[in-house]
């Protein structure tokens, strides 16, 4: 089991479940601050009475690293001594520390909605893990657990916030995402090259192997396989049936395939063929090709021009586009309602400072 493969298990199973149930009864405050662990580690941040350890910033700061530094040691040692990591430590901290308070802001957010994950659901969520994973035995899907350092209870606790978090997100902002026809239409008229096929090119083949000798292609042979190939053109220019000449002659794979290649686009053909191409139109035959292994003809069985796809094709696809891009400028307002809103008592100063600066470097960067 890669531990990468597991966690990205529990990360989709997120949105497979059904949203989570407002339960009035759900307790107020954050479990963490009752937990000995916590009560006797160093405070970084208070957000309305919730902390934010060191030891939690330090798991956020070594994951960030371990994904920036493939394969690169990092622990507590190399980062005291190493000047790369170092560096690399400073970059990632502001937007971690930024991004830690704002999952606490959200989650908060949640727990006043009343919103939790329930017993059925959870069990739901870990029986598709189990069964996306292999892990159906308990022994294995246990092993994998302990592999992670979870138990059953941190699992529960990491799939509840990430759930919380994203159904905050549905229910704060999810009616802002919408897109009317006009809306739709205006997206279509500007951005036409998003919803442009380009030209297409489907071609028929017919391959002739010239066969290798000991002292490399023998000069009988490439002539006897060029004189066939001039042969079957001739033959296929007089109206003969080309898939059958494919059947008779080719020794290409494509020969199951009546020689059929294809589509591809301009891009995907080297220069040569795309030069022979856009001189021919549709049945046209080019002259035998030369290849390193023998010699090769096409013909141009279909070529589809460059079009732009009907609006009424695309409209589910611009709403997809629209609404992308409005999550991304609705989260940022309303994580900045959040974030002016909160009491963020700062016990690290060096802190402050990383997370004001981000802030109004992403709030800038947003034009906000």
């Amino acid at each position: 089991m890669k531990k990468q493969h597991f966690v990205a298990a529990i990360v989709l199973a997120v949105s497979a479940v059904a949203p989570m149930r407002a339960d009035l009864s759900t307790s107020s405050g954050s479990p963490r601050a009752s937990s000995r662990g916590e009560i006797i580690e160093q405070v970084l941040v208070k957000v309305n009475g919730d902390i934010i350890t060191k030891t939690e910033l330090e798991q956020r700061q070594v994951s960030a690293l371990r994904q920036r530094m493939q394969g690169k040691q990092v622990d507590p040692e190399s980062l005291k001594n190493d000047e790369t990591l170092k560096k690399a430590l400073a970059e990632v901290t502001p937007p971690l520390i930024v991004n830690a308070i704002d999952e606490l802001l959200l989650l908060q957010r949640g727990k006043e909605l009343g919103l939790r994950l329930g017993d059925d659901q959870f069990k739901a969520v870990v029986a598709n893990i189990r069964k996306e994973q292999g892990l159906t035995d308990e022994a294995k899907f246990q092993a994998a657990l302990a592999q992670e350092g979870m138990s059953m209870d941190d699992l529960r606790k990491q799939l509840e916030r990430q759930m919380l978090i994203e159904q905050v997100q549905r229910q704060e902002i999810g009616s802002k995402l919408s897109i009317t026809e006009e809306e739709a239409r205006v997206y279509y008229a500007k951005h036409p090259e998003e919803f442009t096929d380009s030209a297409s090119v489907t071609l028929r083949e017919i391959f002739i192997e010239v066969p290798e000798e000991s002292g490399g292609v023998s000069v009988t042979k490439d002539d006897e396989a060029k004189k066939r190939i001039e042969d079957i053109r001739a033959r296929a220019l007089k109206g003969e049936d080309f898939v059958k000449l494919v059947a008779e002659a080719s020794s290409s794979p494509s020969k199951a395939n009546g020689g059929l290649i294809g589509p591809f686009s301009h891009a995907d053909m080297s220069p040569q063929l795309l030069a022979l191409v856009e001189k021919m139109k549709q049945g046209d035959v080019t002259a035998p090709i030369r290849t390193p292994k023998g010699y090769q003809l096409f013909k141009l069985e279909a070529l589809k021009p460059q079009a732009l796809q009907p609006f009424d094709a695309v409209r589910v696809l611009i709403a997809d586009k629209v609404a992308g891009a409005r999550t991304q400028v609705e989260m940022r307002k309303f994580l900045a309602r959040l974030r002016s809103q909160a009491i963020i008592e700062w016990k690290n100063d060096e802190l402050r400072k990383a997370y004001e600066k981000q802030v109004a470097a992403e709030s800038a960067g947003s034009g906000q």
